[in-house]
């Protein structure tokens, strides 16, 4: 059995591990204020572009989770602090209108961007948008990708996500982008910044055994698998990730930890 006893924080990975769609795993909102209670430092941390941090706060709290916003480090805001390095950036964005809101402070147009923001934009995808980001990228854009996930559990099953995307437009355009989310190291460092904790006291929570899992594990976090959200069993043994400890839910997390 793995040793836990210095963990003093927590990275929970959101959707898949404390909710899906509008269904709360059940026992989530016990373990977080159970957790919280007993003194574990927690953020959580998210690749989710579809809604911006304000609303996935509001959505969080009406589902019943007592946190702050200033416990939600996603993705999108990344980006934001990621970009903020440029000087008068101009900006494609493929993202939700509730994101893009999060963005307002940069210009943006719909060609000839010096970067194009690529997040989960659903049934917005056609030839004709990828070849406009094909063009913009060969005239010399930078690619920026939220995340690169394969695919994400829905309350209606599997869907694919935005990575097979990704990976279209850096084969032909052969251009690498820039991944702003879990897996990144980056991503992971700025919420071990934000816990002001080293990796070896901090486990991350999570349903992804390549982002959450793999990606915590490469930044020196204890990965806990969760067999929630978008575990699949036959995905999880042909990995080459091996988590630290699996759990069959969040609910068991108080459980096994001191």
């Amino acid at each position: 059995m793995i040793d836990l006893s210095p963990i003093r924080g927590i990275l929970f990975d959101i959707d898949g591990v404390l909710y899906v769609g509008p269904n709360i795993i059940d026992g989530a909102i016990e373990a977080v204020a159970e957790l919280k209670q007993r003194g574990y430092r927690c953020r959580f941390i998210t690749n989710t572009s579809t809604l911006s941090r304000a609303s996935l706060h509001k959505k969080m709290t009406d589902l019943g989770f007592d946190i702050t916003d200033r416990e939600i480090i996603s993705a999108t805001r990344a980006a934001v602090i990621y970009l903020q390095h440029f000087v008068d950036p101009v900006c494609h964005l493929l993202l939700s209108d509730d994101v893009k809101y999060d963005f307002r402070q940069f210009r943006q147009v719909d060609d000839k961007a010096d970067f194009v923001i690529v997040g989960d934009i659903g049934d917005a995808w056609s030839y004709k948008l990828l070849n406009t980001v094909f063009n913009e990228l060969v005239h010399g854009a930078e690619l920026i990708a939220i995340h690169k996930n394969r695919f994400w559990q829905t309350e209606h099953g599997l869907q694919i996500d935005i990575g097979g995307f990704i990976s279209a437009l850096e084969y032909a355009s052969q251009k690498q982008a820039t991944i702003i989310g879990k897996p990144s190291a980056e991503f992971f460092q700025s919420a071990l910044t934000d816990l002001e904790l080293p990796p070896e006291q901090v486990a991350i929570v999570g349903d992804d055994i390549d982002t959450d899992i793999g990606g915590g594990q490469n930044a020196g976090l204890t990965g806990i698998l969760v067999k929630t959200g978008k575990y699949r069993d036959t995905y999880a043994k042909q990995s080459p990730i091996t988590p630290n400890l699996t759990i069959l839910s969040i609910a068991e997390l108080p459980k096994v930890l001191p």
